[in-house]
């Protein structure tokens, strides 16, 4: 880590000066802890104080004078990084992560990146790009390489939406596996016996949990779990689509359908209604976030309110406080917050037809 100020030398490409994040980097501290040792700031002490000095000599860095003017009054600068397909999700987490960073005082910086090595590179851009910290939509906390890429360039970071983040780390989120089961009793409750499933992406956690919440409530209801009911999904549209045609198409197709986010139960709505079946009659549909699609299509969809704007909301929060605490001696305590989740019923279910 330590020797990339100093990449470029004798190796044939421009020689670029060190930045502060190369600095950062290489002591295991967040930018804004080096910005305040180098302007002098007494707020930083002991050991941090002693690795951002050492790093500073280990690199020949020489920090540009009217960037240490800005600095001591510049604003924490967060990076949000998004791979999420749903945008009524992301519309949603947008709301509350800009309401937090306004309250905060902070600037947010957003980034849209791909699954996999370009997660990294993504995160290495925002970093590079002098962020105090960054915070992880679903799916991208799952990613053990992007994690620890951040984490190892000394970076701070939050991780929502996962149901199992990384240890160490501040994360938000909500019990999916509970949730899932909450929905599934609701239909059973209403009489319906063949519940149809349509999983999100099987490498995200909450994914695994929602289907597990599902089979485990089917199971205490007395029904055993049929494989053939239950079709895989990746949160978008077009794959409620298509799960929802494997599952209209069976010689008994369920009576209800429980898709694992709006986006595919508002496809699977359509579906139905594309091949005459009247929701709820014909079909109970119902779905899981409850973000701004299930209220803008028809008949309105019965769903898991998931608190999106509120995790945003709470994962900045706790990404802001372990930044400011990171600038003291000692590390900072990590939290894994749960919040409430709601079953909101509406107009998409209803008892199965006779």
């Amino acid at each position: 880590m330590g020797g990339k100020g100093r990449a470029g030398r004798g190796s044939g490409r421009a020689y670029r000066p060190p930045t502060i994040n190369d600095v950062a980097r290489h002591a295991g501290v967040s930018p804004t802890t080096v910005s305040r040792v180098i302007n002098g700031e007494n707020t930083v002490r002991g050991a941090k104080r002693t690795a951002v000095l050492s790093a500073v000599e280990a690199l020949s860095f020489k920090p540009n004078v009217a960037a240490r003017r800005l600095a001591g009054s510049a604003p924490l600068r967060i990076g949000l990084l998004y791979g999420n397909p749903s945008a009524s999700y992301l519309s949603e987490f947008l709301v509350g992560s800009l309401e937090a960073a306004s309250r905060l005082g902070v600037q947010l910086l957003v980034e849209r990146c791909e699954l996999g090595d370009g997660a990294i590179v993504a995160a290495r851009r925002l970093m590079d790009g002098g962020v105090d910290g960054m915070m992880l939509t679903p799916p991208l906390g799952d990613l053990p390489g992007l994690v620890d890429a951040v984490v190892s360039g000394g970076g701070l970071l939050t991780i929502v939406g996962s149901s199992r983040p990384a240890e160490g780390l501040p994360a938000v989120g909500i019990d999916d596996a509970a949730a899932a089961a909450a929905m599934t009793q609701h239909l059973i409750a209403l009489g319906h016996r063949r519940i149809g499933f349509v999983t999100g992406a099987m490498d995200v956690s909450v994914s695994g949990d929602r289907l597990a919440g599902y089979r485990q409530a089917l199971r205490e209801g007395g029904i055993v779990p049929d494989d053939t009911l239950v079709v895989g999904g990746d949160y978008t549209y077009r794959s409620g689509l298509e799960g929802a045609r494997r599952l209209l198409d069976l010689a008994v197709p369920p009576t209800a359908i429980f898709a694992s986010n709006d986006d595919m139960a508002a496809a699977t709505a359509a579906e139905a209604q594309r091949r005459g079946m009247a929701v709820p009659g014909a079909l109970s549909v119902c779905g899981f976030d409850d973000a701004a699609l299930a209220t803008a299509i028809w008949p309105e969809l019965t769903t898991i309110r998931q608190p999106i704007a509120d995790m945003a909301r709470q994962g900045m929060t706790m990404l802001v406080d372990a930044i400011r605490q990171s600038d003291q001696e000692g590390e900072p305590q990590a939290q894994h917050r749960l919040l409430a989740f709601e079953l909101i019923r509406r107009g998409s279910d209803t008892v199965p037809p006779s």
